[in-house]
């Protein structure tokens, strides 16, 4: 993705455009109705780790590629193996390459009968060049996609087991977005915004249910590596501080409170701005930004280098635990 960022300029653009068998953890909070103590599951880092791995195996997950195909019908059969209703929401998208993408969001509905919803959301593509790495030799090849796509879905996927197990008050959708990192190449000067998150953008226009609505969504993004801070970020902060309250919150109640930083950064260019700007939901992205890299997103960016040596558990448990104390604490 891009992840490009800008800070001041985005708010008036706005106004002019617009592991199995644990023991469960008892969340601080009360349900409102019932007055007692919302049992919230214990969230497996390890588990949502062998997502991560499961995903990387079948090579970079690039639309028009048989390892694309392959693991887009491997995350749909385990989706509904946890007994999600599951949509696959099949378009071709055009590049800004011209060229044409056949892609695949995946929506995995949890209870879809209730009215009342809650939507979780990670893209699951992978980029198809590695335009940052060091070495020029790989900056038209591919990159593994530990971080940068399969540590959202690895969590969320270690959610849709819990959400097997044990129902959430509210219905929860898990929305896996397609083509979402087949923006502008690095080598080229004439960067365009539009052809990244090109999966949100179709689905943000024609939702898998006409008149979808959602109380909020999470996006997470680049959500694996050890050391990672969450921030708050701009567009988030303009469309949804009340949600970022709500998680930012719950994380340090957690002992999160040194990853999900309290701190302001600035707009970055992502799946949430398109759901935000086209389904008026309030959507915020869980998203790794590095204050110390030339890019903000760490030394393994889209690069070759963004393999299983960039996700730790640790980070995924953080994540993961604070959604799942979110999601379950909802009435």
């Amino acid at each position: 993705m891009s992840r490009y960022i800008a800070y001041i300029i985005f708010a008036t653009c706005c106004l002019l455009s617009c592991g199995g068998g644990a023991k469960p953890v008892i969340a601080n909070d009360t349900a409102k109705a019932s007055k007692q103590p919302v049992v919230v599951p214990s969230f497996s880092g390890d588990s949502a780790y062998s997502f991560v791995d499961k995903q990387v195996a079948f090579g970079p997950r690039v639309p028009n590629t048989q390892s694309h195909k392959e693991c887009g019908d491997w995350l749909e059969a385990t989706l509904r193996a946890y007994g999600a209703d599951v949509i696959a929401q099949h378009m071709e998208l055009t590049a800004y390459t011209g060229t044409k993408l056949q892609a695949r969001n995946i929506i995995a509905q949890f209870q879809p009968q209730k009215r009342k919803r809650i939507m979780l959301c990670a893209h699951w593509d992978t980029r198809p060049w590695a335009d940052a790495d060091a070495n020029p030799a790989n900056h038209r090849k591919p990159i593994p996609g530990a971080n940068d796509g399969g540590s959202g879905v690895g969590v969320l996927l270690e959610v849709a087991r819990h959400l097997s197990a044990t129902p959430t008050e509210l219905g929860v959708d898990i929305i896996l977005f397609d083509a979402e990192d087949y923006g502008t190449h690095a080598s080229e000067s004439d960067v365009t915004e539009n052809s990244w998150a090109l999966g949100s953008q179709y689905w943000s226009r024609i939702p898998h249910k006409e008149n979808y609505n959602a109380r909020f969504g999470i996006l997470l993004d680049i959500v694996g590596a050890p050391g990672s801070k969450f921030y708050r970020e701009g567009i988030s902060q303009y469309f949804a501080s009340g949600i970022i309250d709500k998680v930012w919150s719950k994380a340090e109640k957690l002992g999160y409170g040194d990853i999900f930083v309290n701190e302001e950064i600035g707009v970055i260019t992502d799946d949430h701005l398109y759901v935000n700007k086209f389904t008026r939901i309030p959507c915020i992205d869980i998203i790794n930004y590095d204050v110390e890299s030339g890019s903000g997103f760490g030394a393994n960016w889209h690069t070759m280098n963004d393999n299983m040596e960039w996700i730790s558990p640790g980070t995924l448990k953080a994540v993961g635990q604070t959604v799942l104390a979110v999601i379950y604490n909802e009435k």
